[in-house]
């Protein structure tokens, strides 16, 4: 795995550097070339205090214009002037401030070393020589310029001292060692709390983006500097949240795709296992109505057995009819053609004539009856679909009901809306079953026996039906057997 080295202390080693490399180049400027420097700077004003002087003597008139132009020059600039005549004798002087009829000690020192080893020629410009001179009694380091004043054989020179700068450069050097301590000092807290404060969010953002490679995209950036830094906080948590999003998406995606997948392998299931009792279904009923059929072709039943057998033919055609016309209300359903048309109509009365269409096969099996209806419950509903509907589970109560079993169906208002129950006694369903009922194909009774008959669409019809009127429906086991319920809403 690769490690990397913290970006703090890679700032911090940098800031160190940049601080440190400084201040060694200034030490190195100081050390090498601030005395030249300065030497120089104080050759130029030497020289140009001796022109202005030159220029100004060349007007004065008088001795004490003269004197005047010679205290201001030296007020001006801080150099010492004097005229010498040819004999290299005073003429014209600065005064010495401890005898004031001789003139100045440093002038002295530079009028005695005139001409010694002493002088060391560093420069020379048109009329005027500039020399550095070191006197012995007393100790002296000075800059001299001179001018061969041709008009009156006279020779004038500017001296200026260079033992301050010499002190100066001692004391400088003392002090900056001192200084550069402390600064290095200051340098590494300045450092680490820059390198701090840079690498403080680029460290957070290196974080939010590593949990962002773990697909983790609960913690934002709290970055608030208004810079690049800032911007790019804010860029990280949108790609965040777009990130986040696009991912729940996609997982939602995913999730719909794999219960789509789960529930085609579900209805392929129950389509082939309503292939398998279709099949079963319809060759049973083919079988008996052939047989049936070439019997009574060859005479073989007596004309009292006639009848009977007559009768079998009658009622697996009518099942056979029954299991095409769920196989067609299946085809509408899964085409998007299952239509209805709604009409006011009162609830009862349409149970009260179903209820007539079983009388019948409710005396064959010796079944009671209870109805406690509801007179003048109005619906706005499709009259041959709901019919349907209480059809199908009137069909399912009389196949499930016991001999001299019993079969109830209530009405019960609930506030805007009115209940249809219709409860059998007999065997419960399973509880782990009673939410499958509802799906197409799908079968209670997995062993294909005649007990009952059916192919598995009519529960699913029913869903189908009483979702388009925007109403209820479910199953629930009881004390007695099973109830079958749907609620729709009542016109008030």
């Amino acid at each position: 795995m690769i490690k990397f080295k913290s970006i703090s202390k890679k700032l911090f080693l940098i800031n160190v550097t940049i601080f440190l490399s400084f201040i060694f180049i200034t030490m190195i400027f100081l050390f090498l070339f601030f005395e030249r420097f300065y030497l120089s700077e104080k050759i130029n004003k030497n020289e140009k205090a001796l022109k202005e002087f030159i220029t100004n003597y060349e007007k004065a008139e008088s001795l004490n214009e003269i004197e005047k132009i010679l205290l201001d020059s030296e007020e001006k600039n801080g150099s010492k002037i004097t005229v010498l005549d040819e004999n290299m004798v005073p003429k014209i002087f600065s005064l010495d401030g401890r005898d004031r009829n001789l003139p100045n000690g440093m002038l002295l020192d530079a009028i005695k070393s005139i001409g010694t080893p002493n002088m060391k020629l560093v420069r020379k410009n048109n009329n005027i020589a500039t020399f550095i001179i070191e006197g012995r009694e007393p100790p002296f380091k000075g800059i001299v310029s001179m001018n061969y004043y041709l008009k009156n054989n006279e020779i004038i020179i500017s001296v200026t001292s260079l033992q301050p700068v010499n002190e100066a450069l001692l004391i400088i050097n003392k002090i900056y060692i001192y200084f550069t301590l402390i600064a290095l000092c200051i340098v590494i807290i300045l450092s680490y709390l820059y390198s701090k404060i840079i690498s403080k969010p680029l460290v957070e953002m290196n974080n939010i983006a590593i949990r962002m490679a773990n697909l983790d995209f609960g913690e934002k950036c709290d970055v608030k500097s208004q810079d690049e830094i800032g911007s790019l906080a804010n860029s990280l948590n949108s790609l965040s949240e777009n990130l986040n999003e696009a991912l729940t998406s996609l997982r939602c995606a995913n999730a719909k795709l794999e219960e789509d997948i789960e529930k085609e392998k579900r209805i392929d299931k129950m389509r082939r296992d309503f292939i398998a009792a279709v099949s079963h279904d319809l060759k049973t009923p083919i079988s008996l109505i052939e047989g049936y059929a070439e019997a009574l072709k060859d005479n073989i039943f007596i004309d009292k057995d006639r009848d009977f057998y007559l009768d079998i033919i009658l009622d697996e055609t009518k099942n056979m009819n029954n299991l095409v016309e769920d196989m067609l209300e299946l085809s509408k359903l899964e085409s998007g053609k299952f239509e209805i048309s709604k009409e006011k109509f009162n609830l009862s009365d349409l149970i009260e004539s179903i209820i007539k269409k079983f009388t019948v096969p409710l005396h064959e099996k010796e079944i009671g009856i209870e109805l406690n209806l509801i007179k003048n419950a109005v619906v706005f509903a499709d009259w041959d679909r709901i019919g349907q509907v209480i059809t199908n589970y009137l069909t399912n109560a009389i196949k499930h009901t016991e001999k001299n079993g019993k079969i109830i169906i209530n009405m019960i208002k609930e506030k805007d809306k009115i209940r249809v129950e219709v409860e059998n006694t007999g065997s419960y369903i399973p509880e782990d079953e009673i939410e499958k009922i509802w799906d197409i194909f799908y079968k209670l009774d997995k062993s294909r026996n005649r007990k009952f008959k059916g192919a598995g669409v009519g529960l699913s019809i029913v869903k189908s039906i009483i979702e388009m009127h925007g109403g209820t429906y479910g199953a629930l086991n009881t004390d007695k057997g099973v109830k079958f319920y749907i609620i729709l809403p009542l016109i008030m």
